[in-house]
């Protein structure tokens, strides 16, 4: 049995970490992160993410969202197998919509 955290938090999980300062990286699209997203999540697109690796923002763990958990589980995997910290947040940004979190547009984090 393995003693690694899970790749995976839920929402409630997620929202308390981030009401406490954690690193959130969005790796949705440019659209979608302009449209609305979590505040201070860094944009960097999951097919950019190992071409822009040193932008990636220092997180233990690093919180990785996107819509609703794929793309996001998918960049937490690789970056887990890279050496960083990473967890998926299971609802994504949709879900942090939907429970009536704040969000911001625009291209700026915060």
């Amino acid at each position: 049995m393995s003693d690694r955290r899970p790749l995976e938090v839920d929402l409630v999980t997620f929202a308390d970490a981030h009401g406490n300062g954690a690193s959130v990286l969005d790796v949705r699209n440019p659209d979608e992160y302009v449209a609305g997203h979590v505040p201070g999540a860094v944009l960097i697109p999951l097919g950019e993410l190992a071409a822009r690796q040193a932008e990636i923002p220092d997180g233990d763990p690093l919180y990785v969202i996107c819509a609703v958990g794929g793309r996001s589980l998918t960049a937490a995997k690789a970056l887990v197998d890279a050496g960083y910290s990473a967890v998926s947040v299971v609802g994504g940004t949709n879900g942090w919509i939907e429970q009536g979190r704040p969000v911001i547009g625009g291209l700026s984090p915060a």
